[in-house]
């Protein structure tokens, strides 16, 4: 009877900070979509006549969620988690007031920097979904992250929303007012942090953990390259694509900074609304299979790109941009993840990380450098080779798989 009631009393309280932790991670996370929509645009505006590094600034970001990925970890251990999440909301705030300056000075590379703070900010944020779930019993385990995912879609309104309302309310400096308002944001989130109880982790002293096998053996096993070169090349498209279309459409085909941003507000919700369902797909018709299909919505974004430049065939290109990459990205990481045993978890997600992350900063800094050279049409068309690859890869395996079972 009492350990039914302890049962009740640790669900109650999982279940209350998890509420707390998915509150500040719509808070959080409305940063993503706020640099992204407007990161590249406000580096055009900075540039003089060459236009090639407009997209820089997102790639700052991009470069700064890398670092933050790594940072947080050393922070973690030495102030805890729920201090770490407050400092990482800290230098959000920083990277809006550094931003703000840079539009005023009209510094181009001082907005880098800025979107670098932000972009670490990102990168703390991150690891969010990791705390609800450590804080929460293995049956709530799931449940825990789905209400992470769901404040992710929060996130996906807010921020762009941000942009739209307060883009000029410091004109003529236009975008000031948007990243001005990181500050009460952030504010808020340290607000609501504050509620949290995380528990402190210590590493038992003298304590020797297996490594297994060596990373290399790992690496160059099939199974995992294939999700790594299918997990790196479905989110290098994603940002190479998402990163191009706010120029496309304002810079290239005239349409209001405002109709750019509700794009990229939906194809950020289209990224992460599938993940309420995308593991039970995997649990069912496999992740090679749940990868492919992710490749050929990458595919059909292509086709609707190609087929004009109103509106609505950005939007929709976006949005089949977005539910492609949720496909391709967690089929891909669930191989990659089948792939290594436990004692062998950090140093292969630590070396795919570090891939990942310099894979996607290269792809954001090449979409400004493609689009200034051949246009938006070029920027689409990259993803016809990658997928084909990709989707050779996965044939590939499938018979391997196959064999093995035979």
């Amino acid at each position: 009877m009492e350990m039914a009631e302890k049962a009740t009393q640790d669900l109650r309280a999982a279940k209350r900070n998890v509420a707390v932790l998915a509150a500040a991670q719509a808070i959080l996370g409305s940063v993503a979509p706020m640099s992204i929509s407007i990161g590249s645009l406000a580096g055009y505006q900075l540039l003089g006549p060459d236009k090639a590094l407009a997209t820089l600034p997102v790639t700052g970001y991009n470069l700064g969620v890398s670092f933050g990925a790594v940072l947080i970890a050393i922070v973690t251990r030495m102030a805890g988690r729920k201090l770490s999440f407050m400092l990482g909301a800290c230098s959000a705030a920083l990277g809006g007031l550094v931003a703000v300056l840079s539009l005023y000075r009209e510094n181009f590379w001082l907005f880098v920097v800025g979107l670098l703070m932000i972009g670490l900010s990102s990168g703390f944020t991150q690891k969010i979904r990791f705390a609800a779930a450590d804080v929460s019993p293995p049956a709530f385990k799931a449940e825990a992250i789905s209400w992470i995912l769901a404040a992710g879609i929060v996130s996906a309104v807010l921020g762009p929303q941000l942009v739209i309302w307060l883009k000029d309310a410091m004109a003529p400096i236009t975008f000031a007012g948007t990243f001005v308002t990181l500050l009460p944001l952030m504010a808020l989130a340290i607000v609501i942090l504050s509620f949290v109880h995380l528990p402190v982790t210590q590493k038992v002293k003298g304590e020797v953990r297996e490594t297994g096998r060596p990373l290399l053996d790992i690496v160059l096993t099939p199974r995992f390259l294939t999700g790594l070169i299918c997990g790196i090349s479905t989110y290098a498209l994603m940002t190479f694509v998402m990163t191009g279309a706010p120029l496309a459409m304002v810079v290239g085909c005239g349409f209001t900074p405002g109709q750019a941003t509700l794009g990229i507000q939906w194809h950020v919700i289209a990224m992460f609304g599938p993940s309420f369902f995308t593991g039970k797909l995997i649990a069912r018709y496999g992740a090679e299979r749940i990868v492919g299909a992710g490749l050929l919505l990458l595919m059909a974004c292509a086709l609707t790109a190609h087929a004009g430049i109103e509106l609505w065939n950005f939007w929709a290109a976006l949005v089949l941009l977005g539910i492609g990459w949720n496909f391709g990205f967690i089929g891909a990481t669930a191989i990659v993840a089948s792939s290594y045993r436990p004692e062998e978890a950090d140093k292969v997600q630590a070396f795919h990380d570090i891939l990942l992350f310099s894979s996607v900063a290269i792809a954001s800094f090449s979409s400004g450098k493609v689009f200034a050279a051949q246009g938006w049409t070029a920027i689409t068309f990259v993803i016809w080779p990658v997928t084909i690859v990709c989707l050779g890869l996965l044939v590939m395996q499938f018979y391997r798989g196959r064999q093995t079972a035979g």
